[in-house]
């Protein structure tokens, strides 16, 4: 049994070492089914599973768990139970990479060759080109389901209690699920050069914001018993911090430091990602007639070739159309709403506060710099100051593709004064409501928009780009007041 002060110094190494333990025993069974799978396959997903990462998700859960009292000194479930869904949640994360490697056609992971990469160079002789390549991306296939089976089954094998099995159950079928849906919506949006606003953000609440944070909270919170009240709050929490934290991703992607976040700038315009940043700065583009950006973004935007200068030209329309500068606002008014409503939850200080620094952590990351100047007057600065902290991992869930951050984080984000207007915010502890942009505003700068959740509320005001003649669409106002979809 471990001792819980123990795991609360080092909530990582506690879960490394129940995992370590787990897949010793999960490589002996594959070993004696056939040793060449166990070699290539069920030694790599244990290698990836336990080597890397920065168990994000197993820190969120553990943590969410102590803020609502468990696990207790005797009381069911006990401290090697909670470590043991904490480790399943690292392998359905070992399945995601692996799977979204696959998918973009990733050569690298972590600083070392992707899985399916380290196979096809295990085979050069014996299967070269085509083939050795082929037979790394059906492996990775394979490993990343061998994955998600072992996830499975450790959940199934867990001793709980009757009735914090069926909600841990219940949760991890909704999570395998939208994980699954929000990935399919990313490559779908990529293939058919998606453009929507809409989508793009359900997109990211289902491949990152529930399944990064909302869910390992909600899982730490079903673990502890916690009541509907406290849970409903945490899980919006989580909800409003996990899409700050895919939004914090799409900049750093387009505009990160690669010294800082470990991985290169421009993956998502090359591919055609359908990010949230890339949709709002197409739709202000094109709201504002201004042919020439959207003309930078249709030709470049998911053309693998594009060459560096044009990435920085799309940069640029990023820049000018003032869409990272309302991403940037969003992350804030996001960050602090999820830290409002935790506040809401009655839950124990201690844990409460570990909690929050790490959902602070998770949506912060340092500003890069300017990389694109447009030309003429500069756009208007985001309201709030950007919060320093740790840049998310290179490269997360198939949802996402960073990791939620470290333990510790730095002070709350600056909250943007409209965060704070009266009204203007959903009432923590209000019933459930489906999170959803609101349709586009086009209240000038300074009137005041409806309420939220009414059919003509709109997104914060926000001045146009210089010389488009009137404001463009804004960003939504994003309603995550406690419901179970996304928009």
């Amino acid at each position: 049994m471990s001792d819980v002060r123990a795991v609360d110094d080092d909530v990582t190494g506690a879960v490394r070492r129940t995992l370590t333990v787990l897949l010793a025993e999960r490589e002996a069974a594959a070993r004696a089914v056939d040793p060449l799978f166990a070699g290539d396959l069920a030694a790599r997903v244990s290698r990836f599973t336990v080597s890397g990462g920065k168990f994000g998700r197993s820190r969120l859960l553990w943590w969410a768990g102590r803020a609502c009292g468990a696990p207790g000194a005797g009381a069911p479930p006990g401290v090697d139970s909670v470590l043991r869904v904490a480790a399943a949640l690292e392998l359905i994360q070992t399945c995601a990479l692996v799977h979204d490697d696959v998918m973009d056609a990733a050569p690298v992971r972590r600083g070392r060759p992707a899985l399916h990469a380290d196979v096809s160079a295990q085979y050069t002789e014996s299967a070269p080109g085509p083939r050795g390549a082929r037979l790394g991306e059906a492996s990775a296939i394979l490993a990343g389901d061998l994955a998600l089976a072992w996830a499975d089954d450790v959940v199934a094998e867990t001793e709980l209690p009757p009735g914090t099995a069926r909600r841990v159950r219940e949760l991890w079928r909704a999570m395998r699920t939208e994980m699954i849906a929000g990935q399919y919506l990313d490559v779908h949006g990529e293939a058919t050069a998606g453009r929507s606003v809409d989508r793009a953000l359900r997109a990211a609440c289902l491949k990152s914001a529930r399944y990064s944070v909302e869910h390992p909270l909600a899982l730490g919170a079903a673990l502890a018993g916690a009541d509907r009240s406290t849970t409903a709050a945490l899980r919006t929490a989580g909800r409003c911090v996990g899409l700050a934290f895919q939004l914090r991703d799409d900049l750093l992607d387009a505009f990160g430091d690669p010294r800082v976040t470990g991985k290169p700038t421009g993956d998502d315009i090359r591919a055609g990602k359908p990010t949230y940043l890339a949709a709002l700065a197409h739709t202000r583009a094109s709201a504002a007639s201004d042919a020439s950006s959207v003309a930078v973004l249709d030709a470049t935007l998911g053309r693998l070739d594009a060459s560096d200068a044009e990435v920085e030209r799309v940069r640029r329309v990023f820049v000018s159309t003032g869409a990272r500068d309302a991403v940037e606002a969003a992350i804030h008014r996001l960050t602090a709403r999820g830290l409002r409503h935790l506040d809401t939850a009655g839950l124990r200080p201690g844990g409460r506060e570990r909690l929050a620094a790490l959902l602070r952590a998770v949506a912060s990351a340092p500003r890069a710099p300017d990389t694109a100047t447009p030309a003429g007057p500069p756009p208007a600065t985001a309201t709030g100051t950007p919060t320093p902290g740790a840049a998310p991992e290179a490269g997360t869930a198939a949802p996402s593709r960073t990791a939620p951050g470290t333990a510790s984080g730095p002070p709350a984000p600056g909250t943007p004064p409209r965060v704070a207007e009266a009204g203007r915010d959903p009432r923590p502890g209000q019933p459930a409501a489906r999170l959803r942009p609101a349709p586009h505003s086009t209240a000038a700068p300074g009137e005041h928009p409806p309420p939220p959740g009414s059919p003509s509320a709109g997104p914060e005001a926000d001045s146009g780009p210089p010389g488009t003649g009137g404001p463009p669409p804004r960003a939504p106002r994003f309603d995550v007041s406690g419901g179970e979809a996304c928009p």
